[in-house]
């Protein structure tokens, strides 16, 4: 039984030395876009909605793109943006892919199902820049607005949808109900609606489906629990799913493999490793 929910979802408190990530995050993004830059393959700022956050960064691999990854940050709904993680496009850059990270509006200015349609607004203007498949990823609050762009209610385009062949739920936020028993509630303003509404393991999975829960070995327990509720939810659903449990990872490092071509989780990601 969980008495203490905020101590349940405090990632930064359970990692060790956790402030200093995010400098090291910022510092190595920043060095990955002026390296892009210079090379004439980084198109920064494009704007895909009238809100202030509403711009997306799209890097560019050397030849052809094999098709686009859209990656989409966490934070809990509230932190951060796409310049914190330009450097976890390297690797699917290496593989020969294009990858796009938006931003998006923040918590509270708005709610978290408006975030949602930011996220689908977002795809809906990037797919359209590159041809070819389209995989989407998220980490964390980010894993969550991933899964909801292949939920039912969807509002993305037939045609959008029909190219998305494959989704990954990096340490993912699938039940929104826990996070109303925390602070972090104070900012997010979940109710019981927007909970049943907008938490994926509570939604159906479009048919078409395949996605992969992937979590760190040594995250929380509630993200591990999250983690494979969704799979196990939405492969009861129709849905092609399977949990990763990747090594002693923590909720900082298990995005590491990002960086890495020849990575597990760049494999899952772009479909490499022979499970699609």
């Amino acid at each position: 039984m969980i008495t203490n929910w905020d101590t349940a979802y405090a990632n930064m408190d359970h990692v060790k030395d956790g402030p200093s990530y995010p400098p090291k995050w910022m510092a190595a993004a920043q060095a990955y876009r002026e390296a892009m830059i210079a090379k004439g393959k980084a198109r920064l700022d494009l704007r895909y909605g009238p809100g202030e956050r509403n711009t997306a960064d799209l890097f560019l691999p050397d030849e052809t793109p094999e098709g686009l990854f859209v990656f989409v940050h966490g934070g809990y709904w509230r932190a951060f943006d796409k310049s914190v993680w330009s450097h976890l496009a390297r690797g699917c850059i290496e593989a020969g892919w294009a990858v796009a990270l938006p931003s998006y509006t923040l918590c509270p200015e708005i709610r978290i199902a408006d975030i949602t349609q930011e996220i689908s607004a977002a795809t809906t203007f990037l797919a359209k820049e590159v041809d070819g498949p389209l995989h989407l990823a998220g980490h964390s609050a980010g894993g969550h607005l991933a899964s909801r762009m292949v939920c039912t209610d969807t509002t993305l385009d037939e045609d959008i949808l029909a190219r998305i062949a494959n989704v990954v739920s990096i340490s993912g936020v699938h039940d929104l109900r826990p996070l109303m028993k925390t602070q972090l509630n104070k900012t997010l303003r979940i109710d019981r609606a927007e909970a049943h509404s907008e938490s994926p393991c509570l939604l159906e999975p479009l048919e078409t489906t395949r996605l992969t829960a992937w979590v760190g070995g040594g995250e929380l327990p509630e993200f591990v629990r999250q983690n494979d509720l969704l799979a196990n939810v939405w492969t009861g659903l129709s849905a092609t799913t399977r949990s990763v449990h990747d090594g002693t990872h923590n909720h900082f490092t298990v995005v590491e493999g990002l960086e890495d071509r020849t990575s597990p989780l760049v494999a899952a990601i772009l479909g490499s490793d022979g499970w699609l």
